[in-house]
């Protein structure tokens, strides 16, 4: 058993992702796949649409999200570079939102948010208010 990082968020995907692009992906929810040398804990989220037509009813399924993995014990050691490998594999969609991430120990909180198309680790900045100006 090792450390423990619980992980929140998802970042959305503006234009949602095609088929191709999903399938294709080592971030596609089938299986668990490797980006490099790192192994994968984001998935795509896959939504699907049917509609009826005169073949028969057509299933659209579109990439709306990148979010976690269930995953029961995960450290959080590579996040950073798994989004941004995501982010690199598919330029041309824009991915918002943010990770939030909280370890064990109580001060081990920090975000993985996108900055011009760069995920970056972002921690808090704990700041005490002044007691009548006094420190």
């Amino acid at each position: 058993m090792g450390y423990t990082t619980h992980v929140r968020g998802e970042f959305a995907i503006s234009p949602p992702l095609s088929w191709n692009e999903i399938k294709a992906s080592p971030f596609a929810a089938i299986g668990h796949g490797r980006y490099g040398a790192v192994d994968i804990d984001l998935v795509l989220r896959v939504e699907e649409d049917s509609v009826d037509t005169a073949e028969g009813t057509l299933v659209r399924r579109a990439g709306t999200a990148l979010v976690m993995r269930e995953i029961d014990e995960y450290c959080a050691r590579n996040l950073v570079e798994q989004v941004q490998g995501c982010l690199n594999l598919f330029p041309g969609h824009t991915f918002t939102g943010r990770l939030d991430c909280e370890g064990e120990e109580n001060t081990d909180m920090w975000r993985v948010v996108i900055r011009d198309g760069r995920a970056v680790r972002v921690q808090p900045r704990i700041v005490w208010p002044d007691e009548d100006g006094a420190l």
